[in-house]
C-alpha cells in the first residue's frame, strides 16, 4: 500500500516513538505486519529528515539555550565546566548539532541528560559520549537501551544501543548537579509518557525541561510498552505546575520549544477533558472504533490535532489507559 504525505519532519522535533499517527489517519489501522513494515520505512524517512534538517537556537537565560530540530527540543548549559546538554537529539544530525554547539562557545561537551530512554532523544548518545559527555539518566532509562525493546504500539523493536550510548551514571529517584554556577535537579516522574522520564530544573534561571511530559501545541505519544499512561501524563503535569512559577521558561519534548506554565496548564487541561471523555464512552461499552468514531477530541483537535498524532490516533492511546 502507499505511504502517506507525512507533515514536514524537521522543524518541531520529530518523536520516532510516535510516527503512527501519521498512518492511521489516511490507512486506518495497520495490521501487525503492515505496521512493521511502515515503521521500517519511518525509521528510515525520520533518520534521512534529521540528516539534513537545520537546527535553530533559541537563547534563554543564564547561559541556557534550547535547539530544535533533531528530535526532541534539546537544552543547553554552557559555561568553564563544559557544556551540559538535556536530550541528544538523532545520531545523524550530528554535523548540525556540532555546529549550533560550536556556536554557543568553545567549551566541550561534558554532561548529557536523557529525560527518557527514546530514540529521538537518546540516538544521539554514542557521538556525544565520544566528544566527552558523561550520560546521565533515570535507571529504567539504561534498562530500555540496554535490551531489545519492544514497543507494541507499533509492533516494532527497537536494537540494544552500544555499551557507549549507555548512560555511565543512574539514579532512581532525584539526582543533583552543580556545573556551570547552575544548580540543577533532576527528578523522576514515574511512569508518564514511559517509565523512565525525568524534569530537570536550572533552578537560578527559573528553567524547566520536562521532556516528552509536555507536547506544546500537539497530541503526545503515550508508550504503553514501556510504563507509559494517560493518568501518567495527567500527574506529571500536575507534577510540573506544582513545580513552574508564572515566569519559568518551560521546555517541552516537542512542539514550541520555548512555552510557559499557561501553555501546560492548557495541555493538562486538555489530557484531562479527553480522558474522561473517552472513559464515559468505555464505560458505555463503546468499542475502541466506536470511541473514534465519536469524536471525544473534537473540542481540542484544530489546536493539538494538526500533527503526526491525529485525534483517532490519540483517542486509540487514551482508549487503551481507562
Amino acid at each position: 500500500m502507499g505511504s502517506p504525505k507525512l507533515p514536514s519532519l524537521s522543524r518541531r522535533g520529530f518523536c520516532l516513538c510516535c510516527v503512527g499517527g501519521a498512518f492511521a489517519a489516511t490507512t486506518g489501522w495497520l495490521t501487525p505486519r503492515q505496521a512493521y513494515a511502515e515503521a521500517r520505512g519511518i525509521v528510515s524517512l525520520i533518520k534521512d529528515s534529521a540528516a539534513t534538517s537545520p537546527i535553530t537556537t533559541y537563547k534563554l537565560r543564564n547561559n541556557i539555550s534550547v535547539l530544535e530540530g533533531s528530535g526532541g527540543n534539546i537544552a543547553v548549559l554552557t559555561g568553564p565546566d563544559g557544556k551540559l546538554l538535556v536530550d541528544a537529539g538523532i545520531g545523524v544530525s550530528r554535523p548540525q548539532l556540532g555546529k549550533a554547539l560550536a556556536e554557543l562557545g568553545s567549551e566541550p561537551v561534558a554532561h548529557l541528560i536523557n529525560t527518557h530512554w527514546h530514540f529521538d532523544h537518546a540516538d544521539g548518545n554514542e557521538w556525544l559520549h565520544a566528544a566527552g559527555a558523561k550520560i546521565i539518566a533515570h535507571e529504567n532509562t539504561r534498562k530500555h537501551l540496554s535490551v531489545v525493546q519492544r514497543v507494541e504500539d507499533w509492533d516494532y523493536n527497537f536494537l540494544a544501543s552500544s555499551a557507549s550510548a549507555l548512560p555511565a551514571e543512574v539514579f532512581a529517584k532525584e539526582r543533583q548537579l552543580k556545573l556551570n554556577g547552575a544548580s540543577i535537579a533532576l527528578k523522576y516522574y514515574g511512569p508518564a509518557h514511559t517509565d523512565s522520564d525525568v524534569s530537570v530544573t536550572f533552578d537560578e534561571a527559573n528553567v524547566l525541561h520536562v521532556g516528552d511530559t509536555f507536547w506544546n501545541g500537539i497530541y503526545p505519544f503515550i508508550d504503553y510498552s514501556t510504563g507509559g499512561s494517560i493518568d501518567g501524563m495527567i500527574a506529571a503535569s500536575d507534577a510540573n505546575l506544582a513545580v513552574a512559577k508564572s515566569d519559568t521558561i518551560i521546555i517541552p519534548g516537542h512542539g514550541k520549544p520555548v512555552s510557559n506554565k499557561a501553555e501546560l496548564q492548557g495541555f493538562r487541561d486538555m489530557l484531562v477533558a479527553i480522558r474522561d471523555n473517552v472513559g464515559n464512552l468505555k464505560k458505555q461499552g463503546k468499542t475502541r472504533d466506536e470511541a473514534i468514531a465519536a469524536k471525544p477530541t473534537a473540542a481540542f483537535d484544530a489546536k493539538f490535532g494538526q500533527f503526526v498524532i491525529d485525534p483517532g490516533f490519540f483517542t486509540r492511546l487514551v482508549y487503551e489507559g481507562v
